[in-house]
């Protein structure tokens, strides 16, 4: 089980904690906040390198264990070769819609509920109607989920 993700949590947490003291020095605090979130950006990039080239514990690297990779590898070699490409590309897929979908449906939401906010502070009684118009924009969030689901079925 690769849990590297855990090293960042205290991580994150520290950051924050530096981040409320010294964002009330003025401008050396921005300068010193900016230096935080680079090595924050660092400290996530080392995380990111090691979840993506860690083995699983116990894995044998041996010549023996090559050797019966490659006798297994020949006998699926034709099932592998079709699902692969087919699976992760209905998987990038699904997190591009959500994703995309995500994205547009902030931008959404922030441009509605601003003016609904702007209207409902002139005439409290359109409440209903301007929170129907940011509902729909936020059900954009909802379609590019049940593409994704759909999506991550099929894979």
């Amino acid at each position: 089980m690769n849990v590297a993700w855990i090293a960042g949590v205290p991580l994150i947490a520290l950051a924050a904690l530096l981040a409320r003291v010294v964002a009330r020095r003025g401008r050396t605090g921005m300068i010193i906040l900016a230096g935080i979130g680079g090595v924050l950006m660092v400290g996530a990039l080392v995380l990111l390198v090691a979840a993506l080239t860690a083995r699983p514990a116990g894995a044998a690297t041996g010549p023996a264990a090559v050797a019966g990779v490659r006798a297994a590898a020949t006998a699926v070699s034709t099932v592998a070769a079709t699902t692969a490409p087919a699976s992760s590309a209905a998987l990038l897929g699904a997190a591009i819609a959500v994703a995309g979908s995500t994205i547009g449906a902030g931008i959404a939401v922030a441009y509605a509920g601003a003016a609904a906010l702007a209207a409902m502070s002139e005439r409290p009684e359109v409440f209903g109607r301007a929170m129907v118009i940011v509902g729909l924009a936020e059900g954009i969030a909802i379609y590019g989920l049940i593409i994704g689901v759909i999506l991550i079925g099929k894979a």
